[in-house]
């Protein structure tokens, strides 16, 4: 009980600062399944009114007020019968509802409550049918306290043993001490005791016979006092009735006051309703009539169109109760905003609409005038046309998305014709510009570097030569008019951006979108791509797709140009590719650039075409240089391959020599540069009449020297592995010439050194028939100085000979054979010392006499 009674007031009643009073559980008389709980609570604030709730209980164990009746409603209290074995009650009400309890003191005590609620706070205005009076005012019955003779007695025997006091406990312990010796004779301590209490009783009526006019004094006192009491009663009841008349007539004033106050409080509430409905919904005769009449001819008509849009807006918008809706000068002023809304829409759309057609189908103006240089058109006048309508555009976007969707579209469409015109004939202007210094008509311009690229001498002619005076002039030419065209592009295609962003507001839901690719772009962007150059599905926005609409064109016509820049120069794609370059990132580091503009995303996808074309023209040189074939008849010199090799460098190192990027030339200097050398290293197979080791020893010190002087960053490992192979080819040509001169004398002391290498000892080889000390004199002898100075100079003029003048080799190669010859002399002796100790052999000529004879050679072809 006591924790159904916690649960009701915590859950159910504290919440509602109602005080519970009393509980009892019921059900409907029949209707033993469905239990409830009645329960008598009042109000903890002034006025405190009693009242009666039924509380359910749901599933979840949880409690929930069904009904709630103020307790004055109740009219009569039935208790069925005056028999209290009967469990049944019934409240009259709005109607007479029949309960039934669970135990008769659940009944007594709840009818009891009501009893006591009814006498306190309704001055006894219930009935009480059925119910004794002593129960309602919970006393017992007279019936009650008579009881059956022998139970009383039991009881009364029951209630005499009582448990004895600590005072009592020590009182008998202190008798037995002092009756000790008679405590062992039992009988003789009871008969002490009897005594000793007769003597007390006694006592005690002699004290009481004494006292008896004391005790009727008090018994009189205590009558008039009861007396006094009964006055002090009926006096209090008699306040008490005042007082509860008093306590209505201050409970009624209560109610009347808070009447009142409810009163005043929907007034006002009510005023401020209708003072908000007037004053919102209520939309100006100027507006109205320039709604209704949607005059766009002039700014300022313009102006109240665009003011009495904004206050439409706000009437539209206003959050109203849906109920007030149902009212019908607010419906019908809801109607009329809607109606006014409509027409202008399709009247601005209208308007608007026309405004697009007309710009669509205007002309060129600046076709017929003469012009120095390629200029695209300008749209700034277009522009200042349509600005004014901007505010109109984003509120017909807020009140009507749907129809806002198609104007972009209908721009779009209107647009893109005339700019299909206006970028058709700025191209055409470019290539008249382009190709109008050479002779002949466009075609024959296209067809001419055609035919010089079959002929090869013509394809790689150098700057000097007359072909290439004119290549490169038309490389200024390419960079010059491109660089043009780039420009012209930039500020039509940003301005048309800028001004489809801000009058159909499509920067607002890019926003996102351009932050999360720019940030993705950091993190994933190689060192040598430009940071705007994204794939095209991350540009994939309403103003990107708007923006590819109306320059349908621009992409296949600019790629139309950069195919003619290619063509009409074997080197045209390098061109192309710088200056792409240089725009993209020109246009980024600028702070006008928007960084994900349309334009950035062609000369994005056009700098991936040019790379392409780079890459292919790269892929065709090298395969050229691979499989360029030797003539038989080559003298030496420095090779074809390596003459377009250097051409190459010459002309990319001028077009790069202000570009920011060169990553891609970089990897076309080293394809180039390996398909050169993998060329001079084919020569042995080439069957040449000429040494293959001094072509190879020439060319590889031509492009070591090449490199040293342009000093290329990524070419530095080729600079080294070129000086590597140009010396060892020189060692290899020195070698291959060195034994001409001391031919048998080379091959004795060569087989004494294969004989050493077998395992023979150095004193025992002038022992071998073959290298005997006789036959080392017999070669000595045929090799006196003179034999060797006459050797030596036919040597030189053979040197001389197959060495070409321009790379100036010929004291480079016989600085190195001299040295090479005077180590191999000491090389000789040495192995005389050690394997013909003691025989007195010694060679005709010294070290001194070879220096004197390189140095006589050399003074005398001066």
């Amino acid at each position: 009980m006591a924790s159904l009674w916690s649960s009701l007031e915590q859950g159910v009643f504290n919440p509602q600062k109602k005080r519970l009073l009393e509980t009892v559980r019921v059900w409907k008389t029949g209707r033993r399944k469905k239990m409830s709980i009645l329960c008598l609570v009042v109000d903890t604030f002034r006025p405190m009114q009693p009242f009666l709730v039924k509380v359910k209980v749901d599933r979840g164990e949880q409690y929930k007020v069904a009904y709630r009746w103020p307790l004055a409603e109740l009219k009569l209290v039935d208790g069925k019968t005056l028999d209290e074995a009967s469990l049944d009650f019934d409240l009259h009400l709005d109607k007479v509802y029949k309960w039934t309890t669970n135990s008769l003191d659940e009944k007594k005590t709840f009818i009891r409550c009501l009893w006591k609620l009814s006498h306190r706070y309704l001055a006894g205005s219930i009935a009480f049918v059925n119910v004794p009076s002593c129960a309602a005012e919970g006393r017992q019955r007279p019936q009650e306290d008579r009881k059956d003779p022998a139970e009383a007695e039991s009881q009364e025997e029951l209630s005499m043993y009582q448990e004895m006091t600590p005072k009592e406990a020590a009182d008998v312990l202190k008798l037995m001490e002092e009756y000790e010796p008679l405590v062992n004779n039992s009988v003789a301590f009871a008969e002490q005791l009897s005594n000793d209490l007769h003597v007390l009783d006694e006592a005690n009526l002699r004290a009481i016979i004494s006292s008896e006019k004391q005790v009727t004094q008090l018994m009189s006192n205590i009558d008039e006092a009861l007396a006094e009491v009964a006055r002090v009663e009926k006096t209090l009841q008699i306040y008490d009735e005042l007082l509860g008349s008093v306590k209505q007539q201050m409970d009624h004033i209560h109610r009347e006051n808070s009447l009142l106050h409810h009163i005043v409080s929907n007034k006002t509430r009510l005023m401020d309703e209708i003072l908000f409905l007037t004053t919102q919904l209520n939309l100006s005769r100027e507006h109205c009539d320039a709604l209704s009449q949607a005059d766009l001819s002039s700014p300022s008509r313009v102006k109240a169109c665009i003011a009495a849009a904004e206050a439409l807006s706000l009437c539209m918008n206003t959050q109203i109760h849906p109920g007030y809706r149902k009212l019908q000068s607010v419906a019908e002023q809801l109607i009329m905003f809607e109606t006014l809304k409509q027409n202008f829409e399709s009247s601005f759309i209208s308007h608007i609409t026309n405004i697009f057609e007309l710009q669509g189908n205007a002309q060129i103006p600046f076709l017929a005038q003469p012009i120095h240089k390629p200029s695209a058109p300008s749209h700034a006048l277009h522009h200042e046309e349509l600005v004014p309508y901007t505010p109109l555009m984003a509120w017909l976007r807020k009140a009507n998305p749907v129809l806002f969707c198609d104007l972009p579209k209908v721009y779009a469409q209107n647009l893109s014709r005339l700019y299909d015109r206006e970028i058709k004939a700025f191209f055409e202007q470019a290539k008249t510009f382009l190709l109008g210094r050479r002779k002949g008509s466009l075609q024959e311009s296209l067809e001419k570097p055609m035919a010089m690229g079959s002929r090869q001498q013509s394809r790689w002619s150098l700057p000097g030569s007359r072909e290439g005076q004119e290549h490169t002039s038309d490389k200024g030419n390419i960079i010059m008019i491109l660089e043009q065209v780039l420009r012209e592009l930039q500020p039509l295609c940003t301005t048309e951006q800028q001004f489809i962003e801000k009058f159909f507001q499509l920067s607002h839901d890019a926003a996102d979108l351009e932050t999360s690719a720019t940030k993705g772009e950091k993190s994933t962007a190689s060192p040598e791509d430009p940071p705007c150059i994204k794939p095209r599905s991350q540009l994939e926005e309403p103003t990107t797709r708007l923006l590819s609409e109306i320059f349908s064109c621009l992409e296949p016509e600019l790629r139309g140009f950069l195919d003619i820049c290619n063509k009409i120069h074997p080197f045209g794609c390098l061109q192309v590719l710088v200056t792409l370059n240089d725009s993209i990132f020109e246009r980024w580091d600028s702070s006008s650039a928007l960084p994900s503009s349309f334009l950035n995303t062609i000369l994005g996808n056009m700098l991936l075409l040019a790379k392409n074309s780079f890459n292919k023209c790269i892929g065709t040189l090298c395969k050229e240089i691979e499989e360029t074939r030797m003539p038989s008849k080559l003298k030496g010199g420095i090779l074809p391959s390596v003459n377009r090799f250097e051409e190459f460098v010459n002309f990319s190192e001028k077009v790069f020599r202000t570009a920011q990027r060169r990553g891609e030339l970089d990897k076309a200097h080293l394809r180039l540069a390996s398909s050169v050398f993998s060329s001079i290293n084919s020569l042995p197979s080439a069957n040449l009449k000429v040494n293959t080791d001094m072509v190879m020893m020439e060319n590889f010190h031509h492009i070591h020297c090449f490199l040293c002087q342009k000093m290329i960053h990524c070419l530095e490992d080729k600079k080294t592995e070129a000086k590597q192979r140009y010396s060892k080819h020189m060692k290899k040509y020195i070698i291959t010439y060195l034994g001409q001169p001391l031919e048998k004398l080379n091959n004795f002391f060569e087989g004494v050194k294969a004989r050493v290498a077998q395992g023979v000892k150095e004193e025992e080889v002038s022992f071998q028939l073959a290298y005997s000390k006789q036959e080392l004199r017999k070669v000595i002898d045929r090799y006196p100085g003179k034999e060797v100075k006459r050797a030596l100079e036919i040597l030189y003029r053979k040197i001389h000979k197959d060495l070409s003048p321009e790379e100036n080799l010929l004291p480079v190669v016989w600085h190195t054979m001299e040295q090479e010859l005077i180590r191999q002399y000491q090389e000789f002796e040495e192995l005389i010392q050690r394997c013909y100790r003691g025989s007195g052999i010694a060679m005709d000529f010294t070290v001194e006499d070879l220096l004197s004879y390189f140095s006589s050679i050399t003074l005398s072809s001066m």
